[in-house]
């Protein structure tokens, strides 16, 4: 073998033209991948650091979403284009979740959780056509922000991470409400006047429920960069009003059997070829009902009173925090198996499915960089392996050399590889140290994203790199497997060279 690798060495340094081409693609192909990868590695870490240490935990639990829907806690990502605004639903059976979450070994603490999406502003109205007629703003500036609510004693003993910069927490069962620092940066960008510790603001929901709340406080993000939405936080009462969970929301009206809905099913013209329609109906109570019925329904409004109160008990999430985090995958599958055999319309989530809509947007982008890795790789073999057909013609005599003085097949075949697995570990040593160089110097620049949009987009502000060794190591295997399927024809062709041949050639 060492023969082998004297004799290879021997070879790439020969042929000094072809080894150089073929090294400066594998070194830059290398450092681009370990690159692109670390970038998204720092996404990755700083999108799971930020979620579960303030909203998602390590483990998140919702309804089952309805087919062509994604529930998060930021909302509900839905394909049915029904023109109305989906509200995350309640969990039903609530009792019996969170006693699977004490009897699960392995959770450390548990809290609920309600989320909304609001427009917040002053005055009497929230007027949207404001943002469109302004051409500065983006759609990135209009101040919508996600109101979080978690439950009382337990919600900040999860999440100790949010520290008050002014104020007070809201008190509790109260209207209060403490934002922060990018609520209220994005506030006075948008409305031109600050926002202040005691101002009354109005908060609108996508559904149009408007309520007036007190700003008692303010807090900053504990990542600077974080990427997540700006932050308002209540508490569960009001939160409840602008997430709907109202006793309507789970309510179904059972109508007198003497009220008769065919009128609905009736075509125009039915309804309108008789003049005395409606005396007719008005007449005949086995279509809409006696008018007693009307006025039980319609006239009485304390059913519709009722109704519209927040349902107390109502929520949206559980959250669990685990004693190792890093068995989140394996403990959602444990909740899963046992909500199923408990019939429960609920399933665990880790937190990445959590905030899918930011997570989904990374893997996004990590999907589309392979994509144009592999499509990259796909050309630099394809160059590689043209390359070394036209090396293997060039050394033509000197393959037929080697067979003519006794060398087998095996031994042509072992050079071969041998060379490109040299080369391959050679260049991609010098890529991991040029991308390592590169990593340095954007690290050490701390370079800011400003850009709202890009920030969402990349997960943060902050242009960071993390690699790790399993990066390197794939990217070292991937590189060296690659080389070797290039070489494959290239050998084959190499393989087929007699003494004869050879000397024809001469």
């Amino acid at each position: 073998m060492k023969e082998i690798i004297k004799l290879a060495l021997r070879n790439l340094k020969e042929h000094k033209s072809k080894t150089i081409i073929i090294s400066m693609f594998i070194l830059f192909g290398v450092a681009i991948v370990i690159m692109g990868n670390s970038f998204l590695e720092s996404i990755n870490r700083g999108l799971e650091k930020d979620f579960r240490a303030n909203v998602t935990g390590d483990i998140a639990i919702s309804t089952i979403p309805e087919k062509g829907t994604i529930i998060d806690v930021f909302g509900v990502n839905s394909t049915n284009f029904t023109g109305e605004i989906p509200q995350i639903p309640a969990i039903n059976e609530l009792e019996k979740v969170e006693n699977i979450l004490k009897e699960t070994k392995g959770v450390k603490k548990t809290s609920k959780l309600i989320s909304a999406q609001v427009i917040l502003a002053k005055g009497t109205e929230i007027d949207l056509s404001a943002f469109m007629d302004n051409d500065d703003l983006t759609l990135m500036d209009i101040p919508i922000s996600m109101l979080f609510a978690g439950e009382d004693g337990t919600f900040w003993d999860m999440f100790p991470d949010l520290k008050l910069v002014e104020g007070t927490f809201p008190a509790k069962g109260s209207n209060e409400i403490i934002v922060d620092t990018r609520v209220m940066a994005g506030f006075e960008k948008t409305y031109k006047e600050t926002l202040k510790v005691g101002d009354t603001v109005l908060l609108e929901s996508m559904g149009g429920v408007i309520r007036e709340g007190k700003v008692v406080g303010i807090f900053k993000p504990a990542n600077e960069y974080s990427a997540m939405f700006q932050s308002i936080y209540c508490e569960p009462v009001l939160a409840r009003s602008f997430a709907e969970l109202t006793y309507a929301s789970s309510f179904d009206q059972v109508l007198p059997d003497s009220v008769d809905l065919s009128i609905a099913d009736m075509s125009e013209d039915e309804l309108f070829a008789d003049d005395d329609l409606f005396g007719a109906i008005e007449e005949d109570t086995s279509v809409l009902g006696s008018s007693e019925d009307f006025d039980n329904i319609l006239g009485d409004t304390s059913l519709r009173d009722e109704l519209n109160k927040t349902d107390d008990g109502a929520w949206q999430f559980c959250l669990a925090k685990l004693d190792n985090p890093y068995l989140d995958k394996k403990l959602v599958r444990e909740l899963n198996k046992r909500f199923a055999e408990e019939g429960l319309n609920v399933r665990a989530m880790d937190w990445k499915l959590a905030a899918y809509s930011y997570s989904g947007t990374v893997e996004g982008i990590g999907f589309i960089f392979n994509l144009l890795i592999i499509i990259l790789a796909i050309v630099v073999f394809i160059i590689i392996m043209n390359t070394m057909v036209v090396s293997v013609i060039e050394r033509t005599s000197e393959i037929g050399t080697m067979r003519a003085i006794g060398a087998e097949k095996k031994f042509v075949k072992r050079l071969f590889y041998s060379e490109a697995v040299i080369l391959t570990s050679i260049s991609s040593l010098a890529g991991i140290i040029l991308a390592f160089i590169c990593m340095a110097i954007f690290n050490a620049c701390n370079i800011v994203i400003t850009n709202e949009f890009a920030k969402m987009i990349l997960g943060g502000g902050l242009l960071h790199f993390s690699p790790t060794a399993s990066i390197i190591i794939t990217t070292i295997v991937i590189a060296i497997a690659g080389s070797v399927i290039s070489n494959m024809y290239p050998v084959k062709s190499a393989l087929r060279i007699t003494p004869l041949k050879a000397l024809s050639k001469e």
